[in-house]
């Protein structure tokens, strides 16, 4: 089967086809979104949400912009929906980023679950169906094959995927939440993560969600019709897997503040492709560079769809700052701490580095950098200072504060 008309076959990742999309959505984002949100038309047909997830997710277009549009065009009530949901990916990551053992112990599971499933000739085969689309169920198939052929999903689908793969087909939900990182263009090690721990009744501990046919059916618009005998029925949480519990919220990472008047290099990732909206005039930048790490998501390969829509968001990133940018490539070997010594800088500056491979990659290049005397300091937006602080527990500790957010931030005013 064919996917080419959906639009993320073809996507180019730079901040003008991401404001073209959030133009194009903002009529839809009150009272629409909200009835139709849930709806999963298929490949070509995903108009009933923004399709903004791989340019927030590089933050080509940001959350606060989104929101702001959002508000502006339809009000806070009418529009509470659609903000919700952007508020959600930036809850994960201030989630994920107050307990970063849960993204260390999910790598480290997702190694032992591929060495088990490997060493398992049936199981293997069964991972293998299930990501070839093979396993024959209809509706899971027809996702599979999505996913790898345009690097998207609707949401909706997301969840009934992960719970079959979980609940019906009993494969190792880590490497579930793998073949999503390694295909998905918005793909979020945050979000992503723990979207599938959601699902396995990880993240909210002892409540996994549960597909049903007769909700497949209805939200596809009748395009599937699965049956229930074919489903999983009252699901169990995999909570007995971690029975030690979700570890307690710790503080934020601090961040090194920049030296102004320094001699800097300026660093650009996919984590954020709008350096310039931070305030870079004090300065005294003399080499920039852009780091690709898409290939850092897996052990396993990373779907091109991926790894073509970071490079085009690296490219227009560094376009948009003005200065030519050196490629480095965390996958093939990019020296960091060589680059910037070469270029004699006594500190290099990017915007934030969350929790996931790149920040993983990082930590051998960080004490690189020390030793040549080299400081490495970030730039945190203010969105996340105000956000992440209430992502300590449950998605509702941040959504009571979004109204107090919003003014925090200026998007209400």
């Amino acid at each position: 089967m064919s996917f080419q008309t959906d639009l993320f076959a073809s996507v180019q990742g730079n901040r003008q086809s991401g404001l073209h999309l959030l133009d194009a959505f903002r009529p839809r984002m009150g009272k629409r979104y909200a009835a139709q949100r849930n709806m999963d038309a298929g490949p070509g047909n995903h108009r009933a949400v923004s399709r903004l997830s791989p340019f927030i997710r590089r933050r080509l277009v940001t959350e606060q912009e989104t929101v702001i549009a959002a508000v502006r065009a339809h009000g806070p009530e009418e529009a509470s929906k659609f903000i919700e949901e952007v508020f959600w990916r930036s809850y994960f990551k201030g989630w994920l980023e107050r307990r970063p053992s849960v993204w260390a112990a999910y790598c480290t599971g997702l190694e032992q679950d591929l060495a088990q499933s490997r060493s398992d000739e049936r199981r293997w085969a069964s991972v293998e169906a299930a990501e070839t689309g093979a396993t024959g169920i209809a509706c899971f198939d027809f996702w599979a094959q999505e996913l790898v052929e345009t690097g998207y999903l609707h949401n909706h689908a997301r969840m009934w995927f992960a719970s079959i793969w979980i609940f019906t087909l009993r494969l190792p939900w880590r490497i579930g939440a793998d073949f999503f990182l390694r295909h998905l263009i918005d793909g979020d090690p945050a979000a992503n993560t723990l979207g599938w721990r959601w699902v396995a009744g990880l993240h909210t501990r002892g409540k996994a969600y549960e597909a049903k046919a007769w909700n497949i059916e209805k939200f596809s618009g009748g395009r599937f019709t699965p049956t229930e005998s074919g489903l999983a029925s009252n699901v169990a949480s995999l909570v007995a897997e971690e029975p030690g519990g979700l570890p307690r919220p710790g503080p934020l990472r601090p961040v090194r503040t920049a030296t102004p008047g320094t001699t800097t290099a300026l660093l650009i990732t996919e984590e954020d492709c709008q350096s310039e909206e931070f305030d870079l005039s004090a300065f005294d930048i003399r080499a920039c560079a852009t780091l690709a790490g898409s290939p850092l998501r897996s052990s396993r390969p990373v779907g091109r769809a991926v790894a073509e829509f970071e490079r085009t968001a690296l490219e227009d990133a560094a376009a948009r700052v003005g200065r030519p940018a050196d490629a480095l490539d965390a996958a093939n070997g990019a020296d960091l701490a060589g680059w910037a010594v070469s270029i004699g800088v006594k500190q290099v500056v990017t915007p934030y580095i969350p929790e996931g491979p790149l920040r993983d990659w990082l930590h051998p290049h960080l004490a690189a950098l020390d030793a040549n005397g080299i400081a490495f300091c970030e730039l945190r937006r203010d969105w996340d200072s105000a956000v992440w602080p209430h992502a300590t527990a449950s998605f509702f500790k941040v959504k009571d504060r979004i109204p107090e957010i919003l003014e925090a931030t200026g998007v209400s005013k």
